[in-house]
Formats: structure tokens, C-alpha cells, sequence
């Protein structure tokens, strides 16, 4: 696809592109394809910017849950806006509460807001995630 008709993609097909290349592990195609060079994140540990800061968590998120299997239990789009909820599980700790917010323009995630928090459990790994 060219660079002419990634900028010109609508909000829920950025989001959905992004989703779908997080769910294959294809961390720097997404971040080529679909991250801003210069957007914001805002995170409970603080403001991130660009590529870089958006590395940084991916980093941070891989050694807090490292494999984990994510599901998607709420997408919404409206305009320029997106929303995700998502749960995650993996031996001894598991996410019920994953929220992120995206603000998609001009084919590109501009800003982006997350939330989760990591709770301990007694060592199920193979049951669904989810409370």
C-alpha cells in the first residue's frame, strides 16, 4: 500500500490494521503503518512521545504479561476516535480492566491514552482471561 493510500484511511481502518498486526506480533510494521511519528501517549506511569516512547511501553507491557494471549472484549470507532477493551492472563497474573483510547488522523494514531491493571493470581494460566 502507498504512503498516499495509508494517510488516507479512515479511523476504523487504521484501528482495525492496528489490532490486527498487534494480534500477528508484527510490533514495527504497525508502528511504520499506523503510529504517527510524533504522537502522544498518556499512560498511568506518564507522557510518552513518538516511535520511541511508544517503544518503551510495548517494551514495558512485554515484560509485564510476556506472551500473553490479549482479547478484545469491546472495539468501538466514532469519528476520529477509537476504543478498546481487553483483558489479558498468563501464569500469575492477569489484566480485567485493559482500556485504551485512540485518536486516528490522516491515516495515522495521533493519540493515545492506556490503562491497565496487573493483579496477581494463584497460577491458572490456561483458564480465560477475564475476572
Amino acid at each position: 500500500m502507498t504512503d498516499e493510500a495509508l494517510r488516507s484511511r479512515s479511523a476504523r481502518e487504521v484501528f482495525e490494521d492496528h489490532l490486527r498486526l498487534a494480534g500477528e506480533h508484527r510490533f514495527a510494521e504497525d508502528l511504520a503503518r499506523n503510529v504517527s511519528p510524533s504522537c502522544v501517549v498518556l499512560e498511568r506511569r506518564g507522557v510518552f512521545r513518538g516511535h520511541e516512547g511508544v517503544r518503551e511501553l510495548a517494551r514495558w507491557l512485554e515484560d509485564e504479561l510476556p506472551g500473553a494471549r490479549y482479547v478484545y472484549t469491546n472495539r468501538m470507532v466514532e469519528g476520529r476516535m477509537a476504543f478498546l477493551e481487553w483483558t489479558a492472563r498468563i501464569e500469575g497474573v492477569r489484566v480485567c480492566d485493559g482500556a485504551d483510547s485512540f485518536l486516528i488522523e490522516q491515516g495515522w494514531i495521533v493519540a493515545q491514552t492506556i490503562h491497565y491493571t496487573l493483579e496477581p493470581v494463584d497460577g491458572e494460566a490456561d483458564r480465560p482471561a477475564g475476572p
